[in-house]
């Protein structure tokens, strides 16, 4: 009830603030035309009743165009204006009354009249706001975060109870917030209050709310609406310059007995890159995959990487009997142990060697030490234009890599072999991508073959995040203050998350019969550009105006669009509806080996020119591009 008695005496204070500034300009403009020979006597005939006639009226348009339904302090460029009509449209509504009422006011009078006040009336404001405030504890409340509440519903109402509470508490970084409006699409809450913040309007009018009412912050608090109408929601936000967080779905919130565990705002995390990919997340059979990996051996090659680091911290909460972390850079492998270590401790079986996949010998070691019933391959080497300049080296760890570790897994007996391809090898034009196709035949002989093994290959496309991926790199030039570059304004992608791509990797190798590609189906492609500009405006900038984006040209070996399967491969469904299989290209033996033989003694001999020339007659769909 004293909030409410501070608000209205506050209110009319403004309100008589701008009386006296009508009733002075009245005067003050009386005067002025006297000091000019305008006839003085004229001009103020009936001045207290101008006066008079002018105050109602003005007073009763501004409440009426909500000139008074918030704080001054809040005021934009659209409330000036709309304060500025108000007055004009007074002073006009005065002039006519006058005229009926027959008292006598001249038009250069009424013109002077209505400069001068409105000029006052919007002067005050602004120094109000500018000035008074920044000396008064309500003025503090000018320097903080202006929010946006997307959702007035019970995770928004709690959001704004949060927000409200943390302004006794000191430590509370909520205590920089400052609630200004609701945005909600159920049309029934449109303008009203929840206590005294508006719903002002609703999702798709975002971009429009944030520029009226200046917002620094949106918080999306839609805890259970569906993905598609989260991801519009999304996308009207990335719209905007402003920095944005959303609250985690009903499903992922966290419920404990701690309170300042269960509040909203501190679940509520920025917003991702992969929120904006146009379809939903892939769900997978947890406990198929739970089946494939308990109590098994298992063996990740390139077990530091991006992919196999994420392998290896999924297939540890499906309790393994063992997991062999195999990578040949000791950094990488070095902090997924010690990831894995405190998490774990002493309860997971966990063996990191620091090994290369090349070295035949020391593989073998390692497969007759410890018999790994699950292999997956992500060792590679994956920088297409990196790889141009040296194709011997992605030959030599690509190829005969996989080659060795797919030989050994089927001499010992590995139950499944899964390695980890890309949509790179779909006819590729550079040479990452033709060994990416290497590596698929290969795996499709050794299925050919194998009497116990079963081998399988994955293929998805571009990885949100990992190492070598478009992300970080963006991230670093805005971190930097650099452009942002991008290769060519119309070069589209495939992307997953990492966690879907890892889980691609497990459920197919739950499903593995023995020789299938198995090949996720990512939705629509994903414009690099667009992707460029969502990220720069997740920073709070503007693309092309805060932030410029470059366009370099293609990269040697660099596609414009990706394709997921050859024409001549096929598609089969499997009772995931994300996830299709491939169908297996009859390899030949014989002919493949020796292709093999002579590619292997080319790229000994480090001759580039040689192993592409031989790389291109053992991948009969690569058709080198050096742009």
């Amino acid at each position: 009830m004293g909030r409410i008695s501070k608000f209205n005496y506050r209110k009319l204070v403004l309100a008589l603030a701008d009386v006296f500034i009508i009733v002075i300009s009245g005067l003050i403009a009386n005067y002025i035309l006297s000091l000019f020979g305008y006839p003085g006597t004229l001009a103020s005939r009936g001045l207290l009743y101008s006066i008079v006639i002018t105050v109602l009226v003005c007073m009763f348009l501004q409440f009426l165009s909500g000139s008074y339904s918030k704080l001054w302090r809040y005021f934009n460029k659209k409330d000036y204006v709309t304060c500025g009509v108000a007055m004009l449209v007074g002073f006009a509504a005065s002039y006519i009354i006058m005229l009926i009422v027959q008292i006598q006011q001249g038009l250069l009078f009424t013109l002077c009249y209505f400069i001068i006040s409105a000029i006052g009336v919007l002067l005050f404001r602004f120094i109000f706001k500018k000035s008074f405030l920044d000396l008064t504890e309500a003025g503090s409340l000018d320097k903080r975060e202006r929010t946006l509440i997307v959702g007035a519903g019970r995770a928004g109402q709690m959001i704004l109870t949060e927000i409200k509470n943390a302004e006794f508490d000191e430590n509370n970084p909520a205590r920089r917030m400052l609630p200004v409006c609701f945005a909600d699409d159920d049309i029934t809450k449109l303008h009203k209050k929840l206590g005294d913040v508006e719903v002002v309007g609703t999702c798709p009018e975002i971009p429009q709310i944030c520029a009226d009412y200046s917002i620094d912050n949106i918080i999306v608090a839609l805890p259970s609406c569906e993905e598609d109408e989260k991801r519009k929601i999304l996308d009207y936000c990335s719209k905007t310059e402003c920095k944005i967080k959303v609250i985690p779905y009903l499903s992922e919130l966290l419920l404990d007995t701690d309170e300042s565990k269960t509040k909203l705002l501190n679940q509520a995390k920025e917003i991702k890159i992969e929120d904006l990919l146009g379809r939903k997340p892939i769900e997978f059979n947890k406990k198929d995959i739970a089946d494939l990996v308990k109590d098994k051996i298992c063996m990740i090659t390139g077990g530091g990487g991006s992919i196999g680091s994420e392998l290896v911290r999924q297939i540890a909460k499906y309790n393994p009997k063992q997991i062999i972390i195999v990578d040949i850079y000791e950094n990488n492998a070095y902090d997924i142990q010690q990831e894995l270590v405190l998490e774990y401790g002493n309860s997971l079986n966990l063996e990191t060697i620091i090994s290369s996949v090349r070295d035949y010998d020391k593989m073998e070691t390692l497969f007759k030490k410890y018999r790994p019933q699950l292999v997956f391959h992500a060792a590679a080497h994956k920088h297409v234009p990196l790889m141009e300049t040296v194709p011997e080296e992605a030959v030599k760890n690509n190829i005969f890599g996989t080659f060795n570790v797919a030989t050994l897994a089927e001499f010992y007996g590995v139950d499944k072999f899964v390695m980890i391809s890309t949509d790179k090898a779909v006819n590729p034009t550079n040479v990452m991508g033709a060994t990416k196709r290497a590596c698929e035949m290969i795996i499709q002989y050794k299925a050919q073959n194998s009497e116990h093994t079963e081998f399988v290959t994955t293929r998805f496309g571009n990885v949100l995040g990992s190492n070598g991926s478009v992300i970080p790199l963006f991230r670093r030039q805005i971190e930097h203050g650099q452009p942002v570059t991008v290769t060519h304004p119309d070069i589209i992608r495939y992307f997953m998350t990492i966690p879907e791509a890892v889980s691609l990797v497990l459920e197919a190798g739950a499903m593995a019969k023995g020789g299938e590609i198995f090949v996720l189906d990512m939705g629509a492609p994903v414009k690099i550009t667009t992707l460029a500009e969502n990220l720069i405006r997740m920073y709070g900038k503007v693309p092309y105006k805060d932030v410029p984006i470059v366009f370099t040209g293609l990269r040697p070996g660099e596609k414009l669009f990706e394709e997921l399967l050859m024409d001549e491969e096929g598609l089969k469904s499997t009772a995931n509806k994300k996830i299709f299989i491939g169908n297996q290209i009859k390899i030949d033996d014989e002919d493949m080996l020796d292709k093999l033989q002579k590619l292997h003694i080319a790229a000994g001999r480090n001759d580039s020119e040689k192993t592409v020339e031989l790389l291109a007659q053992l991948v009969p769909t690569f058709h080198h591009q050096t742009n």
